[in-house]
């Protein structure tokens, strides 16, 4: 869909001009009152008034218009996933140089611009050296801050603001991540408290099956950013053999019950990795490869579904509708292949070095190998 806001940006030049609607009206010749119907979307001005009304504010014709190529969520998702099936197909710049014409054409479709932040930040590390992809987290980092800037819409702007946070990250920037979020996710903040609120006020309203959901998916993401965080607790106590222990003892303990792997095969990996190489580097190599194989597990599962999607199970029933309900569906933002590729680069992982020529240790790594993409 394309809008057309000449009326806003007629009043927009008019006041960065200082100019009144009587001077305006008088150079092009209309009444006072036709600039004012102008501005206030009550009619638009003729097409043959558009060069002089362009030349006097001395822009081109469609800054005046205002003509923004939209898309739609179909088109947004279409285009992220013929994108992505890109990157895993063709040259990296290739696909890169078309993502920024691409960007060039919607600049002013936000929810487009936050999709391809994304996709970006997704598929950085393909790039051949590290100053293309510094390069790439820049512009990456540059599409959330002219979000933050221009867009009105209060939700897309924080997540782009998170967004931003993840690529600072990578860029190293971790200042500027804390100052970004310190505040705003601090545990005493009443934000925090906010899903509980929303679900009692549903409640309340007789609004039972809106409250079921939201509850439903308070406590599916809950879930999995529990697994989120216990892999960022393995790599704060490395050297706490029995803290390491302990989370991966209760992280077990939290899978049987609630079997995650089902739900989350990549926050389940990423889990079993970490353990992986926790034991590994403690020498530990009975039990560093048992982990691996749970890894390799967990990704021939996620292999052997004809779409890697997100999804819920008999538990979880409302999952899929929220699923659905995302920008980019219930689709992974990352191929088949860019995905497989990435799984098998951590039997290359140094922490491996003393269990690689085990034959346990090669044959998961085989296992990997010959997963039909």
């Amino acid at each position: 869909m394309n809008k057309l806001n000449i009326g806003e940006n007629i009043t927009r030049l008019r006041h960065s001009r200082g100019v009144t609607q009587e001077a305006l009206a008088d150079f092009v010749g209309v009444t006072k009152g036709s600039v004012s119907k102008w501005e206030n979307h009550q009619s638009m001005p003729d097409v043959s008034l558009l060069p002089l009304l362009a030349a006097f504010f001395d822009v081109s014709i469609d800054e005046l218009i205002g003509y923004e190529a939209q898309l739609d969520r179909e088109q947004i998702r279409k285009i992220y996933q013929e994108l992505a099936a890109d990157f895993a197909r063709h040259p990296f710049e290739e696909v890169m140089e078309k993502s920024r014409k691409l960007v060039k054409q919607y600049y002013s479709c936000y929810t487009f611009l936050f999709q391809i932040s994304l996709l970006w930040l997704n598929h950085f590390m393909l790039a051949d050296s590290p100053d293309v992809q510094q390069k790439v987290l820049g512009e990456a980092r540059e599409l959330c801050r002219h979000i933050c800037n221009e867009c009105k819409e209060t939700a897309l702007s924080s997540d782009a603001v998170m967004l931003q946070a993840y690529i600072d990250l990578q860029l190293g920037k971790a200042e500027a991540v804390i100052e970004a979020l310190e505040e705003t996710i601090s545990p005493y903040r009443m934000t925090g408290r906010s899903e509980g609120v929303l679900i009692q006020a549903y409640m309340l309203a007789g609004e039972k099956e809106k409250a079921v959901s939201y509850t439903q998916y308070a406590m599916f993401s809950h879930l999995i950013n529990l697994v989120s965080h216990a892999i960022m607790y393995l790599e704060l106590h490395e050297t706490d053999f029995t803290v390491c222990e302990e989370t991966i003892r209760r992280v077990d303990q939290l899978d049987k019950v609630y079997q995650f792997a089902a739900l989350d095969g990549n926050a389940a990996a990423i889990f079993q990795m970490q353990a992986a190489c926790f034991y590994a580097r403690y020498g530990k190599a009975e039990q560093a490869v048992e982990r691996l194989g749970r890894y390799v597990s967990v990704i021939r599962w996620m292999f052997s579904k004809e779409n890697l999607t997100n999804h819920g199970d008999a538990y979880f029933d409302r999952i899929q509708a929220w699923y659905e309900g995302c920008d980019l569906g219930n689709r992974t933002p990352r191929s088949r292949k860019v995905i497989l590729d990435s799984a098998l680069q951590i039997f290359d992982y140094p922490v491996f070095d003393g269990v690689k020529e085990r034959h346990d240790f090669q044959k998961l790594q085989q296992s990997l190998k010959e997963i039909r993409i």
